[in-house]
């Protein structure tokens, strides 16, 4: 991977920056996976030089890896600067705009542009909007020589909205100021190995397909259990609350996966078989729905004294299909559990194994899936991200949930609590 790459992190002095993306850029810049030429540029708020964001940055990752080259750490670290902005203000945006045009004449080419939204949901139309007025979606200055073989791209994290409407108005907006292929919407966990191992494992293996449905599988369980609490995600978390932050997002993307039909029968159209099944999907019960809370939460940083928000759902969806009616898929989430524990669980009927997929946990050392992330869309490899048909098919279930759970009472629950306990 060549190409000279300029990479712009919007929010980079938050957690998301240095608990995950610092690490896995460090360590695809000493396996070779990210380019010689390489500008990453933190754009942030606080006042930092480049000093202080390259040591935040070694900081970051040396929580990570304790012993890295420290010849490939010095290397890294001179490829970062940091341009303190404000992500509401345009002119900040403008003045961004001005410096990389600005390293594009000094190198005498044009890079390519890429820019993260490592910031809450609530900033991304602005961000968008500054994007575009600034002329930021385009890759090259005037007179820059390579331009036409040159891309700018955006990666967007979850949640895309709050809900449907403003997924939708967000949408909208993305189509006006971009292109399609240059929008990557991120759930980092389809880049997780196992669960692109799932593919394989269902339609490499010629005798399982055919078993792979209603007659015998009895029940499918997803479970997300964290044993942390929301730490220092507190304002965060309290306007998305759990299910928007792994529901909305990354179960219901793990559901469409183990239920989809073989893309290889839709001419490798991944993404249109997965929305088919997540229009397929709804919930079953009202009265399955559990909603709980852990107990301190309201003292958390940044957390509202009086906030509703849930840390901890379960419910029971079904897909209305030929393939899997009438059989339940369990979702359970919650923080500040007794364990850290991902995985997908597989009851068959009239036996007494079941197939368990361990996506994350203390106990099994993964690679980090953000690597993936960051080298399919340098690459432009846009399976592993999330189409719009998919993103409006989560939020419609999701709201249903949410009409539904209105009037159901939180279930206060203490730390080290496990999922069984509350459900």
């Amino acid at each position: 991977m060549q190409n000279p790459l300029t990479l712009v992190i919007f929010g980079a002095t938050g957690d998301l920056y240095q608990s995950k993306l610092a690490p896995s850029l460090f360590n695809m810049f000493s396996t070779g996976l990210l380019p010689n030429d390489l500008n990453i540029i933190g754009f942030a708020r606080k006042p930092l030089t480049d000093s202080d964001f390259q040591d935040l940055t070694k900081d970051a990752i040396f929580l990570k890896n304790k012993n890295p080259e420290t010849k490939k750490i010095q290397d890294f670290l001179s490829c970062l600067k940091y341009i303190r902005g404000d992500l509401e203000n345009l002119e900040s945006f403008k003045s961004l705009g001005e410096k990389l045009s600005a390293e594009d004449y000094k190198k005498g080419f044009c890079t390519n542009k890429l820019f993260y939204l490592a910031v809450p949901p609530s900033l991304y139309e602005v961000i968008f909007k500054n994007i575009a007025l600034a002329g930021l979606t385009v890759p090259c200055a005037p007179d820059v020589s390579d331009k036409e073989e040159k891309w700018t791209r955006v990666l967007v994290e979850k949640p895309f909205g709050k809900d449907i409407k403003d997924a939708e108005r967000l949408d909208a907006m993305l189509g006006e100021l971009f292109d399609e292929s240059q929008i990557f919407r991120i759930d980092h966990y389809m880049a997780k190995e196992i669960l692109q191992n799932i593919l394989t494992f269902r339609f490499s293996n010629s005798s399982l397909e055919p078993t792979w449905n209603k007659e015998n599988i009895e029940k499918i369980r997803i479970i997300f259990h964290y044993a942390k609490t929301v730490e220092k995600r507190g304002s965060f978390f309290d306007g998305v609350g759990m299910l928007r932050d792994v529901g909305q997002n990354h179960m219901l993307q793990m559901l469409a996966l183990i239920a989809m039909e073989d893309p290889s029968k839709s001419n490798g159209e991944i993404h249109r078989v997965r929305q088919k099944v997540l229009e397929k999907t709804k919930l079953v019960s009202e009265a399955e729905i559990i909603r709980g809370q852990y107990e301190g939460y309201l003292m958390e940083n940044g957390v509202k004294s009086d906030s509703n928000t849930e840390t901890f759902f379960c419910f029971t969806l079904a897909v209305d299909n030929d393939r899997w009616k009438g059989v339940p898929f369990e979702f359970e989430a919650g923080n500040a559990l007794d364990i850290y524990e991902i995985f997908i669980e597989v009851y068959f009927k009239n036996r007494q194994n079941t197939q368990k997929f361990l996506v994350s946990s203390d106990q099994v050392k993964m690679r980090d899936a953000y690597e993936k992330v960051f080298n399919d869309c340098i690459t432009g490899d846009q399976t592993i991200f999330i189409s719009t048909p998919e993103i409006m098919a989560e939020w419609r279930i999701t709201e249903e949930i949410i009409k539904k759970w209105q009037a159901i009472p939180l279930v206060i629950y203490k730390k080290g609590s496990t999922g069984e306990s509350i459900s």
